[in-house]
C-alpha cells in the first residue's frame, strides 16, 4: 500500500478529515471579558471555553500565616453547551465530573507556580464551557494557564509582587484509539466512539503532570500507549508554542 493511500485512509477515519497527528484549529481570544484579571476564550475546534483568572488578597484557612498563596479552579458547563440542555449546578451541588475536572485544573496549574512568590493571595481560574465538542478539560487547562499568566503580569505591573511565580508552561491534550488508529485531540464523535481514551498534562520540559487513560472498549498495549504518548508530546509542544504567542 502506498504512503499516500495510507494517509488518505487515515484522514477518512476522522470526521473533519484531519491527519491522525493533527490538532483541531486552535484559537485564543485575549481579554474576552473586561473585569477579570486575566480573560481568555480558548477554542479547540468547536470546543469553546471561557477561562478567567480572579485575584483575591486572601488564602484558604490552612494557608493563613504561611506567607504563600494558592491556585484553585472551578469548572462548569453552560446549559446550552451541549446538544441537550445541561441543568445548572445549584445550591452548592456540583456534579462529580465537574469536581474531578476542576481539581485536575487546579493541580495542573499549581505544578508550575512557586506559591511562596505569590504571597498570601488566591488566584481562582474559572473555566466555563460555552460550547462542548470533546476535550473540554484539556482546553480548560491550556487556556487557564494563559489567563493565569495575564493575571500574574498584572500583579507585577501593579507592584504587588516582585518576582514572577510562574516557573514554566503547562498544557493538556487528548489522544485515543478509534477504529484501531491512534489519533490526537479527539472531538466528541471520536471520543464517544474511542476504543482507548487518554488525557495528557505536561510542561514545557516534556515532563508529565498527569496522565488519565482508559481502555473504553478493550485493553491497550504498550506499543499503543507509546504511540499515544508520542502524539500527546507533539500536540503539547504545539499548544505551548501557541500559549507563548499570547503571553507577550
Amino acid at each position: 500500500m502506498s504512503e499516500n493511500k495510507t494517509l488518505v485512509e487515515a484522514e477518512m477515519l476522522r470526521p473533519d478529515r484531519r491527519k491522525s497527528d493533527e490538532l483541531r484549529e486552535i484559537t485564543v481570544i485575549e481579554g474576552f471579558t473586561k473585569h477579570a484579571d486575566g480573560s481568555i476564550l480558548m477554542c479547540f475546534g468547536d470546543t469553546k471555553v471561557l477561562c478567567t483568572a480572579s485575584v483575591e488578597d486572601r488564602v484558604p484557612p490552612f494557608l493563613r500565616g504561611k506567607e504563600e498563596g494558592w491556585i484553585t479552579a472551578e469548572y462548569a458547563m453552560l446549559p446550552s453547551s451541549t446538544e441537550t440542555r445541561k441543568p445548572r449546578d445549584r445550591n452548592g451541588r456540583v456534579d462529580g465530573r465537574s469536581v474531578e475536572i476542576q481539581r485536575l485544573i487546579g493541580r495542573s496549574l499549581r505544578s508550575v507556580v512557586d506559591l511562596k512568590k505569590l504571597g498570601e493571595r488566591t488566584i481562582t481560574l474559572d473555566c466555563d464551557v460555552l460550547q462542548a465538542d470533546g476535550g473540554t478539560r484539556t482546553a480548560s487547562i491550556t487556556g487557564a494557564y494563559i489567563a493565569l499568566v495575564h493575571a500574574v503580569k498584572k500583579l507585577m505591573e501593579e507592584g504587588k509582587i516582585e518576582e514572577n511565580p510562574i516557573t514554566g508552561n503547562v498544557a493538556a491534550v487528548s489522544v485515543g484509539v478509534r477504529d484501531g488508529e491512534p489519533i490526537l485531540d479527539l472531538n466528541y464523535i471520536e471520543d464517544s466512539g474511542a476504543e482507548v481514551d487518554m488525557n495528557f498534562v505536561m510542561n514545557e520540559k516534556e515532563e508529565f503532570i498527569e496522565i488519565q487513560g482508559t481502555g473504553e472498549e478493550r485493553p491497550f498495549t504498550k506499543a499503543e500507549f507509546s504511540r499515544l504518548m508520542e502524539l500527546a508530546e507533539k500536540g503539547i509542544k504545539q499548544l505551548i508554542r501557541i500559549q507563548n504567542e499570547h503571553m507577550k
